[in-house]
């Protein structure tokens, strides 16, 4: 999850962001995106503390020197499927509710039987969901799964993509974030071109004004042998 990592880094850390992109494996745009909140949708943020692939001392080396780089203390756990009912820890329980309302929102064509086995859940929470009759349905906010821990992006993506197969349609291209990005880069080019005139102005008026100032102490300095 390292846009949910990277987002946690840039509202918790004095970090640079050439330094959370190379170590959570983006582009430095991406993270510029994400700090600048044109991503396509805001990302619940994953400390990597807690996860144990970093510590506070770490972080601080980054923060006292732009030129650090973060290392790693351990890679990220994978996460290993096998048969039977999903587990999920009890810290993560409390969250289900709200990947059940995201996925029913943004991919209604799943089956209640398919976000089950997604997420670990039962069928009797998941149509309480649909029907807003849950006992907590007040506080429910749609947010992703993945970035909740709940399940991963791949298995997300491969059950969309087989739903959309199986209802023979394509797959929609969310291009919200590719448009946000190349705008990003559009505006990125065009503050640097401006700054290149800009400097080439300045040199330019500096070169100008040295010159003038070398003529004027050279016209000061010659004296007119035929003048008495």
């Amino acid at each position: 999850m390292p846009h949910a990592t990277a987002s946690w880094l840039v509202d918790n850390t004095a970090l640079t962001f050439e330094q959370i992109a190379e170590f959570c494996g983006l582009h430095i745009l991406e993270v510029q995106a994400i700090a600048d909140d044109t991503a396509a949708t805001k990302l619940t943020g994953r400390d990597p503390i807690r996860a144990g692939e970093l510590n506070q001392e770490e972080i601080e080396r980054g923060q006292a020197d732009a030129e650090y780089r973060l290392k790693i203390q351990k890679e990220p756990d994978q996460v290993r499927r096998t048969k039977g009912p999903r587990y999920t820890p009890v810290s993560k329980r409390q969250d289900k509710p709200d990947g059940i309302a995201w996925i029913i929102r943004n991919h209604p064509e799943i089956s209640d039987g398919q976000i089950g086995k997604l997420i670990g859940t039962t069928r009797t929470t998941i149509a309480a969901i649909r029907d807003r009759t849950h006992w907590n349905i007040a506080n429910i906010q749609p947010k992703d799964p993945v970035t909740l821990g709940l399940c991963s992006q791949r298995e997300l993506d491969a059950l969309v993509a087989k739903v959309a197969k199986a209802a023979g349609i394509e797959t929609p291209v969310d291009a919200s974030f590719a448009g946000d990005r190349d705008a990003l880069i559009e505006e990125l080019r065009a503050e640097r071109e401006a700054h290149v005139r800009e400097a080439e102005a300045a040199l330019a008026a500096e070169q100008t004004d040295a010159e003038g100032t070398v003529e004027d102490e050279a016209d000061k300095a010659f004296v007119d042998p035929f003048k008495s």
